[in-house]
C-alpha cells in the first residue's frame, strides 16, 4: 500500500541542473546568484529590499536585532505556533506575551492583542499559520495606534495575500523560511524583507561578521550567509511558487468539497479578501466525531495516509515556557487547537484520485469506526 505522504517538496531536474551548474562554477558560497535570489524575491514580495540568510529562525532574530529590540522590551507573539517565533524574542534578552488565537483561521485574536499591550510592548510578531493570512488590518491598526513595530512571520505563507497584498510586505519587517517541507525549499535558509534601508543594512552587517568591507568589521555579527547552491535551488523554486500554490488551492478546494459532507470535521476556513495557500491543510475534529484527533491520525496511517499535529501544544506549555515562570492557564482558544486539529495532505505532487482517497477513507471511518480496530 502507497502511503500518501502529508508533505512533499517539489523537485525535478530544474533545480538539478541549477545547482550543478552552480558546482561547475566553483562559486559554492554566498555569490553573485545569492543576490539575484534577494533582488526577484524582493520583487516578488513587492519590497524594495530582501537578505537572504541560513534559515528562518535566524531570521526572525537578525529582523529583531535590527529593530533594536532589546532587555527589558515586551514582544507579543501567537501563542500557538512553531516555538521559534517565541525564542526569537528570548535571543534579544526580551520578553514573549502570548496572544491567544482565533479557532476560524488559528492566527492571532487582535482583541486579546489589544488587552495584552503594556507600556513596555514594543513589537508584534504576527504569524500567518498554515498559510493563511492574520487579521492585518486589524492588527496594523492596534500597532499605530501605540506606536508598535510589526514584524511579519510568513515563515509558512509565501505568496499568500491580503487585499492583493503579499504578506511579509505589510509591517515593518518580513520574515521567510525555505525549509524542505515550506511551499519552496532551498533545504534550509531563510529571508528578511523590508522597504526600510536602514533596517535592511543592520541585516547585512549581522549576517556577515558585522563586516563593512572586508575585514573591516564594525558592529557584532556571525555567519548568517545563504549559500550560491541554495540560491540556485531558490531561484528555480521562485519560479514555480505561484503554480505550486495554486495547485495546493485546487487540491484544498476539492479536499474541503468532499469533506463539508463529513459531521464533526471542520475544515479550513479562508476569509473574504484573503489568499491562503495552504501550506498545511488543518481540520478540527470535533468532540461529535467518532474518534478523537490521535485515534484517526492512527487510523489514517493504517490506511496509508499520513497526517501531521502542527501543534501539539502551544508554546506557553512548552517545558521551557513554564520553567519561566508562564502560567498553564493562558491562552485558552490555543490549548484548544492544540487538542483537536489535524493537518491532512493537501501538497502540489498529490491527484484527484489522493484526495478522493483521502476524503472516502475519512468518511469509511466515520460512519464505521471500527475499521481503526487493530487486527
Amino acid at each position: 500500500m502507497r502511503l500518501i505522504r502529508v508533505v512533499e517538496p517539489v523537485i525535478g531536474e530544474e533545480e538539478e541542473r541549477a545547482v550543478i551548474e552552480v558546482l561547475r562554477s566553483k562559486w559554492i558560497a554566498h555569490g553573485p546568484i545569492v543576490e539575484e535570489f534577494e533582488k526577484r524575491f524582493a520583487e516578488y514580495i513587492g519590497v524594495n529590499y530582501a537578505l537572504a540568510v541560513s534559515n528562518g529562525t535566524v531570521a526572525l532574530d537578525l529582523a529583531l536585532k535590527a529593530l533594536g529590540i532589546t532587555s527589558g522590551d515586551e514582544v507579543l507573539v501567537p501563542d500557538f505556533t512553531f516555538i521559534a517565533t517565541a525564542n526569537a524574542v528570548l535571543f534579544q534578552g526580551a520578553k514573549p506575551v502570548f496572544v491567544d488565537i482565533n479557532l476560524d483561521t488559528y492566527t492571532m485574536d487582535p482583541d486579546d492583542l489589544r488587552a495584552k499591550i503594556t507600556g513596555r510592548t514594543r513589537a508584534i510578531i504576527v504569524v500567518h499559520l498554515y498559510g493563511h493570512p492574520a487579521d492585518m488590518e486589524s492588527i496594523l491598526e492596534i500597532a499605530s495606534e501605540h506606536g508598535l513595530l510589526v514584524v511579519e512571520d510568513a515563515a509558512q505563507a509565501h505568496g499568500a495575500e491580503v487585499s492583493n497584498i503579499k504578506v511579509g510586505g505589510l509591517g515593518d519587517v518580513g520574515v521567510f523560511s525555505f525549509y524542505a517541507t515550506k511551499n519552496i525549499t532551498t533545504g534550509e535558509g531563510g529571508m528578511v524583507v523590508t522597504n526600510n534601508p536602514v533596517v535592511a543594512e543592520k541585516v547585512r552587517l549581522l549576517r556577515n561578521h558585522g563586516m563593512e568591507e572586508k575585514y573591516l568589521h564594525v558592529t557584532l555579527g556571525g555567519n548568517y550567509r545563504m549559500t550560491s547552491i541554495q540560491a540556485a535551488i531558490g531561484l528555480v523554486q521562485l519560479d514555480k511558487l505561484d503554480a505550486i500554490n495554486t495547485a495546493r488551492i485546487k487540491n484544498a478546494e476539492l479536499l474541503t468539497e468532499l469533506l463539508n459532507e463529513i459531521p464533526g470535521l471542520r475544515s479550513p476556513t479562508v476569509k473574504p479578501g484573503y489568499k491562503h495557500v495552504f501550506h498545511q491543510y488543518v481540520v478540527y475534529v470535533e468532540k461529535s466525531f467518532p474518534l478523537d484527533r490521535d485515534r484517526l491520525a492512527q487510523c489514517l496511517r493504517k490506511h496509508g495516509i499520513e497526517t501531521a499535529i502542527h501543534y501539539p501544544r502551544p508554546i506557553h506549555l512548552q517545558p521551557l515556557y513554564r520553567a519561566l515562570g508562564y502560567p498553564s492557564s493562558i491562552c485558552p482558544n490555543s490549548i484548544e487547537a492544540s487538542r483537536h486539529v489535524l493537518s491532512l495532505p493537501v501538497h502540489p505532487l498529490l491527484n484527484r484520485e489522493d484526495i478522493e482517497y483521502i476524503a472516502e477513507t475519512i468518511k469509511k471511518i466515520h460512519s464505521n469506526p471500527e475499521i481503526c480496530k487493530e487486527s
